[in-house]
């Protein structure tokens, strides 16, 4: 929900303008009353409506199934992803009552890195999408670091450490181990993209004209853009073997995209503002001075520093990204990023793997039960270690157990590992 402001303003689809709902049904005032706002994630889909002051209205939220098919591995289903916000959507509206008409625009929010590969044609998904802390990519990490510059050689320009947390590694397997991909890429019909790519493309008419296009935050997270002109670098698109027919369009954070095509009720809303959920936490935080800065916690954590149009390189393991760009003609905003792959999903793994813990709150009920971790550290490098480390070979330890060990104490461990991995990227941004 931390982006609609930035869509207030972009709105210029003259179908949903006041003057023109004065002047298609006199009598009536149909000037839109809400915003909706999409929240895709990497556990949930949320869909939420907003009024004119900022005001949640109404919500629906619906979970997402997890895919783990082999150790290090993490999928989900591209088609239960587009059913989920489409009927989240639909819910929140009926909650409130609301018709497309009552609504200015839709923006949305994505789990980022998340990379779907998906046919122009027929618009059916080749493979599920493969989710930004699956670590299959290893290898082809591996053999991209062996080139000059080693793990550094694509950051002078994106930005980014070779890694399989980025979307470009995840292409490359897909076209290296998934023929219909491979095929596809040969024949000009595959079509790659982020979650808000797959979103978008098939609101907006899916293979009957459907959109392929991202925005500049999920764009800088493929490591193929170049930070400095927001564009596809030819040369890196090359090296990882993917044409750039196959990318789609990037666009500002804030602007008229297209509007919503076959699905109802949801017909004919602009969608008018798509960022990266972290970018979209940098603006909801209100950090938009240079020099302030935001940390948010979910599936992982992301702290955030917002550098102003100046693109700042980071010796220190952090990351060098976009920060936002507010329409089309609007100054780029650029960011320093320190990312931790594990928070929350160590709570969840606590939950779902091991039972500890019946419900995520539970976990501080027992944590709070001792006073200390009797020695117990865990290091939560479930999908390696991102900031400042980059170890993709890194896995996660318990280590300090002995017979006094309770669970209680594993609890407690847990939640303080949240604090130190903080700390390592606080320390890397001073």
């Amino acid at each position: 929900s931390s982006y609609f402001s930035c869509l207030l303003g972009n709105l210029k689809s003259p179908s949903h303008s006041p003057r023109h709902q004065a002047k298609t049904q006199p009598g009536f005032t149909m000037a839109p009353k809400y915003i909706l706002s999409i929240d895709q994630g990497t556990t949930s889909s949320r869909a939420l409506l907003f009024d004119k002051d900022g005001a949640p209205v109404a919500k629906e939220q619906m979970e997402l199934k997890q895919h783990y098919p082999h150790p290090g591995w993490a999928e989900h289903d591209p088609k239960e992803i587009l059913n989920a916000v489409v009927e989240c959507c639909k819910s929140a509206m009926s909650k409130a009552r609301a018709s497309a008409a009552d609504i200015a625009g839709i923006g949305i929010t994505n789990q980022r890195e998340t990379t779907v590969a998906w046919d122009r044609v027929t618009g059916e998904p080749y493979y599920k999408a493969i989710v930004w802390l699956d670590t299959r990519t290893t290898e082809t990490v591996s053999q991209l670091c062996k080139g000059p510059g080693g793990q550094n050689r694509f950051r002078d320009k994106t930005g980014l450490p070779v890694s399989t947390y980025f979307s470009a590694v995840k292409m490359k397997w897909l076209i290296d181990n998934v023929p219909e991909v491979k095929h596809a890429v040969a024949q000009k019909r595959c079509m790659f993209g982020t979650i808000e790519s797959w979103l978008i493309f098939n609101l907006t008419g899916g293979k009957n004209g459907g959109m392929h296009i991202t925005d500049i935050t999920n764009a800088s997270r493929y490591m193929l853009m170049d930070l400095s002109t927001a564009k596809w670098d030819e040369e890196i698109c090359e090296t990882f073997g993917i044409p750039l027919q196959c990318l789609p369009e990037i666009k500002s954070n804030s602007e008229v995209y297209g509007k919503i095509r076959g699905f109802g009720v949801l017909d004919s809303i602009p969608i008018a503002a798509a960022i990266g959920d972290q970018h979209a936490a940098l603006l909801g935080q209100g950090c938009l001075e240079v020099g302030s800065s935001k940390n948010t916690y979910g599936t992982g954590c992301f702290l955030l520093l917002n550098t102003g149009p100046k693109v700042v390189p980071s010796r220190s393991g952090l990351l060098t990204t976009i920060g936002f760009q507010l329409g089309p003609e609007a100054e780029v905003n650029y960011a320093l990023e320190g990312s931790i792959a594990c928070t929350g999903r160590t709570v969840q793994w606590l939950r779902d793997n091991m039972n500890v813990i019946s419900s995520a709150s539970q976990i501080e009920e027992m944590a709070k039960s001792v006073q200390d971790t009797g020695g117990l550290t865990l290091v939560p490098a479930f999908s390696g270690l991102f900031a400042p480390y980059w170890r993709e070979d890194a896995r996660a330890i318990t280590v300090g157990m002995t017979l006094y060990t309770r669970k209680e104490h594993l609890c407690r461990a847990a939640l303080e590992a949240v604090a130190f991995s903080t700390v390592d990227v606080m320390e890397a941004m001073k």
